[in-house]
């Protein structure tokens, strides 16, 4: 594994990647890897030292390089919003690489008594971290109308809850017109259109996760901001093929953690 030191690379993983890559086309990958160039603590093995953990890996080797797997679909970045990102090394702001550094040197001495599937949650949090700052940063430097649209998407995701969410209130809230809003989402699926994915996505995750699982369909449905419960499972199960419940009792009837039903 080589990074120089001071870069992020961000690139995809797994079969899915793979496939892609061979026939030319494009579609999420089952992975994401961060490879950051910072500090590692001292003493490693040459080899370095990993974590398998649910929907995410930590591998840390003695040259000063950290490479985070996760889960994409686990991320709340979609796999096209981290294009700018992808597969080329980025400068990576050194506050950035310190947070990483501390996060790696607090994590590893501490792993064999750490809940593994509340340290996953903390990786993938550490992921996003990066991610949505690095991309902030590049986005800023090379497309202002990129990071308008990353400002959208972020007040989106802040917003899900809020039913009344809709091109008014996001057009406000960035101080441009509605007219400038559509135009930052003129590539097919319209700020509607995204706002139900973003919905929808978060419904899954919610769904999934083991300490809501005594949260009815009814309070997920208004946390993702749909008017009834009714509208929900309608527009889940437009969406994913199954009924909200259909979904969550495929993963808690025994799918194997890691992966999405």
């Amino acid at each position: 594994m080589e990074v120089a030191g001071g870069l992020l690379t961000v690139r995809a993983s797994g079969a899915a990647a793979a496939r892609a890559a061979l026939n030319g086309t494009s579609g999420p990958p089952e992975h994401i890897q961060l490879l950051v160039g910072c500090a590692v603590p001292e003493g490693l093995p040459n080899s370095g030292v990993e974590l398998r953990l649910p929907d995410c890996s930590l591998h840390v080797v003695p040259a000063g390089a950290v490479l985070l797997t996760v889960a994409e679909t686990r991320l709340t970045i979609g796999f096209t919003e981290l294009k700018p990102l992808m597969f080329r090394p980025v400068p990576a702001d050194a506050a950035l690489r310190s947070v990483v550094a501390g996060a790696v040197a607090h994590v590893l001495p501490a792993a064999h008594v750490l809940d593994p599937h509340g340290l996953a949650h903390h990786l993938l949090g550490l992921a996003e971290l990066v991610l949505r700052s690095a991309l902030k940063a590049e986005l800023e430097r090379v497309d202002s109308p990129a990071a308008r649209r990353r400002d959208a998407l972020e007040f989106m995701r802040e917003h899900l809850s809020d039913p009344n969410l809709g091109a008014d209130v996001i057009a406000r809230a960035l101080h441009i017109s509605r007219r400038r809003l559509y135009q930052l989402f003129d590539d097919g699926q319209g700020v509607s259109e995204r706002i139900r994915g973003l919905r929808v996505d978060r419904a899954k995750a919610l769904l999934c996760d083991p300490a809501k699982a005594g949260r009815g369909i009814g309070e997920i449905a208004r946390d993702c901001g749909f008017v009834s419960a009714a509208h929900f499972s309608r527009t889940f199960r437009q969406v994913v093929g199954r009924t909200p419940s259909e979904f969550r009792g495929r993963w808690t009837g025994g799918a194997r953690p890691g992966r999405w039903p």
